[in-house]
């Protein structure tokens, strides 16, 4: 594959690849896959003018030797979503008044029968000693 001519650069929006910046090196492997000599030399001109990665350039390379030979782009679509992004929400939450817990509203002055308050070490009592008797 050529270098692409300075100035030819293309922007981030204008590569076949969205999101490109951002994908792992292991998913732009397999996307890489799907794009053609010329998607690759728009990918591989970016790639030198920005990140300039040797292992992605050298990915770039032998893929697109594999096309000069024969190799045709895979089936799959470039521009799906990718699986390292999570999906969307479906909207809402699933919580609801009867999927929610108890109130614990704790009383303000240490109830010992009130759960929320905490207890000695386990030593005894939580309670002062009485001296004196």
């Amino acid at each position: 594959m050529t270098d692409a001519p300075l100035g030819a650069t293309p922007g981030h929006d204008e590569l076949p690849l969205p999101d490109y910046d951002h994908l792992p090196l292991e998913s732009l492997q397999h996307r890489l896959r799907t794009l053609d000599l010329d998607g690759l030399a728009q990918v591989r001109a970016y790639e030198a003018a920005h990140a300039n990665r040797p292992l992605v350039l050298q990915t770039i390379g032998h893929r697109a030797d594999e096309l000069r030979a024969g190799a045709e782009p895979s089936g799959g679509d470039p521009a799906a979503s990718a699986p390292e992004a999570a999906p969307a929400a479906a909207g809402g939450s699933a919580v609801s008044g009867a999927t929610t817990g108890p109130v614990n509203n704790p009383t303000s002055q240490g109830v010992p029968t009130n759960p929320g308050q905490p207890r000695g070490s386990g030593g005894g009592s939580t309670q002062s000693p009485v001296y004196g008797d």
